[in-house]
């Protein structure tokens, strides 16, 4: 890891003392330079939605997307917060799908969660904040692991780190790749597709998804779909889009669409035909990405926030990202502590549809 400019324990952080908002647009190139700068010298930055590629192609899609800008002393930029308004909320650019979050902070400076609250904002809230903000610590109100994979040295170098259950499930997926072989036709592995049709399917077969677990369609606002499309279509060496295919014949078995950027991939947005679930699609899938990793110049594969079997025996660690709001209202506080226990109550009660009518009433009040 680089030096930090203020090392923890030795000196004080610097404050931000100058903040700004504005649209993404009107970011200048200074502000966009700084930008990658300050990413480029932190590796807890290095996900892809911490790249200012991410944000743009949020706010191409149609969502507005706004840049709280802080500067010191000097005038030097030295933190940006890409974000959402929704009344007097705001939330991280690309929520509800930005699995991780947070300021693109300097080190070894400070930026006041409160200053982002000016012009009628009353609360910035956040569910994938990354751990090591300091100044957030006050407003987070829970944590919850998103596991990863190391793939440095393809599938040889990931086996080496795995658990016994994640080497057990690769070694299943090579012997069901086989037996897809014999059953429906020669096995083929796209790692890095610019196909729109196959986007199309990703997309059709995750609403499906949806539809079958009775899970909020994201996909049900068009300018989600557009933003897949556009990312799909960035092919900056820095970040882009990659969609991913494995077919059996003719038949598609699986399909990701993710984003990259640097040696770090994002699982996303994987899908499997259902009429071949016997044959756990989604693994033989992985483990293509995971061989095919040293050729796409990948070392990682973020799976994201989630209690998905596949996520705990495939991961070969986790880190922790936060829940939370940052509020100068105790009542505002008290209102979401109502809803998180109503929520709770309502998965294990038989009267759920009931208690969810109270859960979207606590959630319009504390907007």
């Amino acid at each position: 890891m680089p030096a930090s400019e203020a090392s923890p324990g030795t000196r004080k952080p610097i404050a931000i003392t100058a903040l700004r908002t504005v649209g993404f647009e009107a970011l200048t190139g200074e502000e966009l330079d700084a930008w990658h700068l300050i990413r480029a010298a932190d590796p807890l930055l290095d996900s892809p939605y911490f790249h200012p590629g991410f944000a743009a192609a949020v706010h191409a899609s149609g969502r507005e997307v706004r840049v709280a800008v802080g500067r010191d002393g000097t005038g030097a930029v030295r933190a940006l917060l890409p974000h959402h308004r929704e009344r007097s909320l705001i939330r991280p650019a690309g929520w509800p799908a930005a699995d991780f979050q947070g300021p693109v902070l300097a080190r070894g400076f400070s930026l006041s969660p409160p200053a982002l609250l000016t012009g009628g904002v009353r609360g910035f809230e956040f569910d994938h904040l990354i751990e090591g903000y300091a100044d957030f610590e006050p407003w987070v109100e829970s944590r919850r692991p998103s596991p990863f994979l190391d793939v440095s040295g393809g599938l040889e170098g990931y086996l080496g780190r795995a658990s016994r259950s994640g080497k057990d499930n690769m070694g299943q997926a090579r012997r069901r790749a086989a037996k897809a072989e014999r059953a429906h036709g020669a096995v083929r592995f796209v790692a890095d597709s610019t196909d729109p049709e196959l986007l199309e399917r990703v997309v059709e077969l995750k609403r499906a998804q949806y539809a079958v677990t009775g899970a909020k369609d994201y996909f049900a606002e068009p300018d989600r779909r557009d933003l897949l499309t556009r990312l799909l279509h960035v092919r900056d060496p820095s970040f882009g889009g990659v969609l991913s295919a494995l077919y059996a014949g003719p038949h598609l078995l699986a399909a990701h669409f993710g984003i990259r950027s640097g040696g770090v991939l994002h699982w996303w947005f994987p899908v499997y035909d259902p009429s071949f679930s016997h044959l756990a699609p989604g693994w033989m899938l992985l483990r293509e990405l995971v061989v095919a990793a040293p050729t796409l110049g990948v070392t990682r594969i973020d799976l994201g926030r989630g209690e998905d079997e596949y996520k705990r025996r495939a991961k070969t660690g986790e880190t922790l990202v936060c829940q939370g709001l940052v509020t100068r209202s105790p009542a505002r506080r008290a209102l979401r502590r109502a809803r998180d226990s109503v929520t709770g109550a309502m998965r294990s009660s038989v009267l759920g549809p009931g208690l969810r009518k109270i859960v979207h009433g606590l959630r319009a009040l504390s907007r």
